[in-house]
């Protein structure tokens, strides 16, 4: 933590410590100094919760073409090949740097990584840490990132909103964030030859979700404020097992137990899924999803139940041992007991849209990770590809800042809070948090229609101009940060939803059940208007 300043310096700020921005940060201290920021602790991101692992063509029996295969398919036509094939031959440089990095992967009895197999896969190619692969990369990382002199990390610290020149007469063009110490409530300023963006994803605009309580879209919102393009925000990909239970809060149950032989059963016992897709509980996340979805409206049971019964006991708790745990200790013996589990909202395959170093279409301003739309992902994202995407991205990105060019104003204007003073009215943003993630649930989840995205959209207009008035009447809060970005995000989702008149991948309505005979980007940029 450094001492409360009204100005910082520093040649890279990065947003968010998962696996891209410390990634990030390892690569870019070598030729400058770095400062990230994150909102609370440095273990608070979707990273740290990922159980799978990162996908990597490492087996004999696989290839480049057949991992670029599976990633086109279940992708559903939206995927940009290029990049597809660009980042899965990166895939086993990604996995080298991570074991280079200290990182702990499973291995086999005769040494060799284990690999492992996920929805959509056609063979064994995900290399993992227990059912925690997630946390023990962020481990990695965040030690490399503590033992290095030129990266600062100040956490407890959120990003209010980026600096731009457009503010001051100038093209479009980022020069850092503002950005406000929660301690203190006061708002710094942080000047940046080039701004990375590595915030991770928006679970958090739906009442269910796996992701932790930090996935609130910040990223997307404040890179939509200052004019960046972000692309095919329909696209959310909902997970099909998450724990179903009243004290078992965002517990994902990881896709891994369906790739090592987990059967998806009705409360009656009965298997399900052969009759939605030829490789039943291992087809497409977007396929699982909806026939669970699907099977839960005909029943009206509250959830299905994923089945590891058949398999020895000894196996499924060395293999999964954190989920078995957890499970445990709420009564549920996953070797003896099937697990209820339902759907819940889990990564964002759109968001700011990047080039192939991910720069966005705002000068010095990358967004690596989640948070971007590089074109990998399509329609769906495969299993597994995402830690591998970020790997990836860092090390790009890394590479092209140290050519960025500083741009900034001769004067840089503090924030100002004004007449703003402090709110006692904290139930305003609880109520309103609350009723955005519901109708967006309702109206905008894994079944959509005309009709209730239309609903959705005449609420997050009314909440929006209710939230601009709050916003600027009062001084900032962590909350309201957040807040202003979630229902930011809300609409975007909603009208990338609403332009989009098919079905395809992860947006699915039933007025347009057919896919479009022409494949476009759906994409949203702020010309003039209010954002906030």
């Amino acid at each position: 933590m450094v001492a409360p300043m009204a100005q910082l310096e520093t040649d890279y700020l990065v947003l968010g410590t998962g696996i891209a921005g410390l990634a990030f940060a390892i690569d870019a201290a070598a030729h400058g100094q770095v400062t990230i920021v994150t909102k609370r602790g440095t273990i608070d991101t979707n990273t740290n919760w990922a159980q799978g692992g990162v996908a990597a063509v490492l087996a004999d029996d696989d290839s480049f073409d057949q991992h670029v295969a599976d990633t086109l398919t279940v992708g559903d036509g939206l995927c940009d090949r290029k990049v597809v094939e660009g980042i899965i031959a990166e895939g086993p440089a990604a996995v080298e740097k991570l074991l280079a990095l200290g990182t702990q992967l499973d291995r086999t009895p005769a040494g060799a990584l284990d690999l492992t197999r996920e929805g959509g896969h056609s063979r064994r190619r995900v290399v993992h840490h227990e059912d925690v692969s997630g946390r023990e990369i962020q481990r990695a990382l965040m030690a490399a990132v503590a033992a290095h002199p030129r990266i600062t990390v100040l956490e407890d610290h959120i990003a209010v909103d980026l600096l731009s020149m457009a503010k001051y007469g100038g093209d479009a063009a980022c020069f850092g964030a503002y950005v406000l110490a929660k301690a203190t409530g006061v708002v710094h300023t942080i000047v940046a030859r080039a701004t990375i963006l590595a915030t991770g994803g928006a679970g958090k605009v739906y009442v269910y979700t796996s992701n932790p309580d930090v996935a609130t879209g910040d990223g997307v919102a404040m890179a939509y404020r200052i004019g960046a393009v972000v692309s095919n925000l329909e696209f959310v990909q909902f997970h099909p097992t998450v724990l179903y239970h009243p004290m078992a809060k965002s517990f994902l149950i990881s896709e891994a137990l369906r790739g090592e032989g987990g059967k998806l059963r009705l409360a009656t016992g009965e298997r399900f899924m052969d009759a939605y897709h030829e490789r039943a509980e291992l087809g497409p996340r977007d396929v699982v999803a909806r026939a669970i979805d699907n099977e839960l409206k005909k029943s009206g049971a509250d959830s299905v139940f994923l089945d590891m019964t058949h398999l020895p006991a000894e196996f499924v708790r060395s293999r999964f041992p954190n989920i078995a745990e957890r499970c445990l200790a709420l009564g549920i013996d996953i070797t003896q007991q099937p697990i209820p589990v339902v759907p819940a909202a889990h990564y964002m395959c759109g968001g700011v849209k990047v080039d192939e170093v991910g720069q966005t279409t705002v000068k010095n301003l990358y967004a690596i990770g989640e948070v971007s739309w590089t074109g990998l992902h399509g329609a769906c994202r495969l299993a597994s590809n995402s830690l591998l995407e970020g790997m990836v991205y860092a090390r790009r990105a890394a590479a092209h800042v140290q050519g960025a060019v500083a741009v900034r104003p001769s004067h840089i204007t503090p924030w100002q809070s004004g007449d703003a003073t402090d709110s006692n009215d904290a139930i305003v943003v609880a109520l309103n948090w609350d009723e955005i993630r519901r109708f967006m649930w309702s109206y905008v989840g894994i079944v959509r229609s005309d009709k209730r995205i239309d609903r959705a959209r005449r609420r997050i207009e009314l909440l929006r101009d209710e939230l601009r008035e709050y916003y600027w009447n009062f001084k900032i809060t962590s909350d309201m940060i957040e807040l202003r970005n979630l229902a930011l995000v809300a609409h975007l989702i909603i009208e990338s939803a609403r332009r989009r008149k098919e079905s395809r991948g992860l947006h699915y309505t039933v007025d347009y059940p057919q896919k479009a005979e022409v494949v476009r980007d759906t994409e949203l940029q702020l010309t003039n208007g209010p954002a906030a």
